[in-house]
């Protein structure tokens, strides 16, 4: 697992294939919080996902990559509702 002092603020999350994810919000514990903006539609929308730290494979640049694709790492995504 990479170091979690190494994500950033706005750093993009991509899946092992590629595919856009999110984008860092911060990271709180073991998860990062993406921003609200990637959020997806409908009930999801508005709402922050979190992506647990052990998906990621490593940090590119200013790209998380995951261990996962991007169609598998969004199901391990949790959502929380919250005002922030």
């Amino acid at each position: 697992m990479t170091d979690a002092a190494s994500i950033r603020e706005h750093m993009e999350v991509i899946g092992a294939d590629g595919v856009h994810v999110g984008t860092v919000d911060k990271v709180e514990g073991q998860r990062i919080k993406l921003t609200k903006r990637d959020s997806g539609e409908g009930a999801h929308r508005g709402h922050h996902h979190y992506i647990p730290l052990s998906l990621v494979a490593e940090v590119e640049g200013r790209k998380v990559r995951l261990s996962a694709n991007s169609d598998v790492a969004v199901t391990f995504e949790e959502e929380q509702s919250d005002p922030t």
